[in-house]
């Protein structure tokens, strides 16, 4: 009998272990001096949430509305792979971004889930629909005291364009002296910096999935070794870049010692 309560019991805490990898919310902060950002842009405040896929936060995904309002962020970043592919559950995402419209304004570009299963339209229709800013390789400007920055954003390769053409597209018409880039997939960083982005933020390798304390990422949700690229904060010529480490998973892997992360950057004029 004592066997089996200490095994019920081992399995209990290594249950609810990996539970709180998949559900406890990270917040990691960031503040990042750019030189050509303009002085009225100082302070800039920006919530990234990537890689959502099907992971649910609270009921109505509250949890996760409720952590983005508390950083009152002066935009929100949606950097793809908002669904899943392999559990589709479209109306689960809408609620956070339902949830995202009224704290702040909100920018999306698709990612590879999105364009594999084949609904980028009916799914960026529906964020337009609840007032959404769709960046389907195009850009728009951002007002601040009278003076505007270009929000750029472009799709996910994997609809049959390289980075370089998307970008050639979406920076049409983006003439003001810093562009942020909005891209799903961090590791086209040269290509980005190529086209003389001053900021990307990106997402994908949901942090290398299985991360050791000290070490980082061991493996992505790819299955690659040791994958490069997968968080943080990267310089590249001019360029900076910030990865997020996502909130989700796709069919049936765990997150493992790689909490679902929010990510909050300020930014200050150098």
């Amino acid at each position: 009998m004592k066997k089996w309560i200490t095994i019920l019991a081992a399995l209990s805490v290594i249950g609810s272990f990996l539970y709180a990898n998949q559900q406890w919310l990270h917040i990691t902060k960031y503040t990042l001096a750019l030189k050509k950002l303009p002085k009225e842009m100082d302070g800039l405040k920006i919530v990234q949430i990537s890689d959502l896929h099907h992971a649910k936060f609270g009921q109505g995904q509250q949890r996760l509305i409720e952590k983005v309002r508390q950083e009152k962020p002066d935009m929100i970043l949606l950097t793809g792979d908002l669904v899943d592919r392999y559990q589709y559950d479209l109306d689960r995402s809408l609620e956070a971004v339902e949830g995202f419209v009224k704290v702040a304004p909100v920018y999306y570009v698709v990612g590879n889930h999105e364009v594999s299963l084949n609904e980028v339209q009916t799914i960026t229709a529906l964020l337009e629909d609840i007032g959404v800013h769709v960046l389907l390789n195009q850009s728009v400007p951002y007002y601040k005291e009278g003076v505007a920055i270009d929000i750029v954003g472009i799709d996910d390769p994997l609809n049959g364009k390289t980075s370089d053409e998307m970008l050639k597209e979406a920076l049409v018409g983006a003439n003001h002296d810093f562009q942020l880039l909005l891209a799903h997939r961090p590791e086209f960083y040269a290509s980005y910096a190529a086209h003389d982005i001053d900021l990307t933020f990106n997402g994908h390798a949901h942090g290398g999935q299985f991360r050791v304390p000290g070490v980082g990422g061991v493996i992505d949700h790819q299955f690659n070794l040791f994958p490069k690229h997968i968080e943080g904060v990267e310089y590249h010529a001019q360029m900076t870049q910030v990865i997020s480490r996502g909130l989700g998973n796709s069919r049936v892997m765990l997150r493992l010692f790689n909490p679902p992360e929010i990510v909050v950057t300020t930014l200050v004029s150098k």
